[in-house]
């Protein structure tokens, strides 16, 4: 989960590299630092997880964005530091303590925080088929981007569910974009019948109205199941599917999270089920559990999850297996899963296509792509360079 920071700073020292408390999704202003994971002097490569950072949504791992040692670590446990702040040096092992010393001594002088605190993409909403959608895009340079990437989140998400995929997944010639499904976020809340060819369509829908003639469509659980029925009912319009932990592949799911999850009206009744998207149930913070509350606490939402799970996950089973769907559907797959998924069972993994690339992350749960973001992040972003 790597992040650069605000502020340009002072000119490094050849070799000197800083490190900078990342800003992970839309609302994130600060970090509360936790704890490093390494020692100074450690040698690092690009990727490894440095530190511990507990955010506004969920703990995180800031990682080493240049290879080479941990020569200075600036931030403290327990220090509550604004986004783009310097937090440790990274360079040659080799270097001089001075001149790291007074280098590190002059990041932290000349940082302002929030610099460019506004600057971030903004949501946006479009009115589709009579559906009024919430999404919000990144990278693609002035709009010419070889390739558009649909991110559709799971049950009871939003797009906040990719802070820590949309933007290191985005680049001058990619877009990727995450919207909330209707039923979800800021999105509709109205429905006719909450099944997956609703939801397909709003997503074919989405695009038509943006104007986009194809697609690669990432999808986490009921988002994964989306994709592909998407895939099944529009193939000119799909160009790809990345498939993280999706419903669709088997009928077995955790009938009593669903049920669980559209009951909840509290915090205490909350918190241990989004424990159990998560391999560590401690990523699971406070503010995460809030923010879930206050959005199931919008008029339509309850009524809206209740269609949708009376639709798709009836009686604790999955209402579609979407197998022969996604053999059928002409694209290049991948699928990924988490050995510890409590919600779908990552023996589902076996029922993909022959041809689909599938990748288990050993010891992650349901949201790998939040839980394992980096190593999410270099799946999806080597697939969808291969296509």
């Amino acid at each position: 989960m790597s992040g650069e920071g605000a502020a340009a700073g002072p000119d490094a020292p050849a070799g000197l590299a800083k490190l900078v408390m990342p800003k992970w999704g839309l609302s994130m202003s600060e970090g509360r630092f936790i704890g490093w994971l390494v020692e100074e002097g450690t040698d690092v490569g690009l990727g490894d997880g440095l530190a511990e950072v507990e955010t506004d949504k969920i703990d995180g791992v800031v990682e080493a964005t240049s290879a080479g040692t941990l020569l200075r670590r600036l931030a403290q446990p327990g220090e509550t530091i604004p986004v783009g702040a310097p937090i440790g040096v990274i360079g040659p092992g080799d270097a001089d303590p001075a001149v790291v010393a007074a280098w590190a001594a002059e990041l932290q002088a000349s940082f302002i925080p929030g610099e460019d605190g506004d600057s971030g993409p903004k949501t946006e909403t479009l009115t589709a088929d009579g559906r009024r959608l919430r999404f919000l895009r990144v990278g693609g340079g002035d709009g010419t981007a070889a390739q558009t990437v649909v991110l559709l989140h799971g049950f009871g998400g939003d797009l906040g569910n990719w802070l820590f995929n949309q933007e290191p997944l985005s680049s001058s010639s990619r877009q990727v974009i995450a919207l909330d499904l209707p039923g979800h976020g800021e999105s509709s809340k109205e429905l006719v019948t909450g099944d997956l060819d609703e939801l397909a369509g709003a997503v074919g829908a989405f695009l038509d109205a943006l104007g986009i003639a194809q697609a690669h469509l990432v999808g986490h659980s009921l988002g994964g199941a989306v994709a592909i029925r998407l895939a099944l009912t529009r193939p000119g319009l799909i160009a790809s599917l990345a498939l993280i932990a999706p419903a669709g592949l088997g009928a077995e799911i955790d009938g009593e999270y669903i049920d669980g999850f559209v009951a909840a009206e509290s915090r205490r009744d909350l918190k241990p089920l989004l424990e159990r998207l998560f391999a560590d149930p401690e990523i699971v913070t406070r503010r995460l559990v809030d923010d879930v509350l206050r959005m199931k606490r919008i008029d339509g939402v309850t009524e809206a999850l209740t269609a949708i799970g009376a639709a798709t996950f009836p009686a604790g089973r999955q209402a579609h297996v979407l197998t022969a769907d996604l053999a059928a559907a002409a694209v290049p797959v991948l699928v990924v899963w988490g050995t510890a998924d409590q919600i779908v069972p990552p023996a589902h993994a076996g029922a993909a296509p022959v041809r689909a690339r599938v990748e288990v992350l050993e010891g992650a749960g349901h949201s790998p792509h939040m839980e394992r973001a980096s190593d999410v992040n270099r799946l999806l972003d080597a697939f969808l360079g291969t296509v």
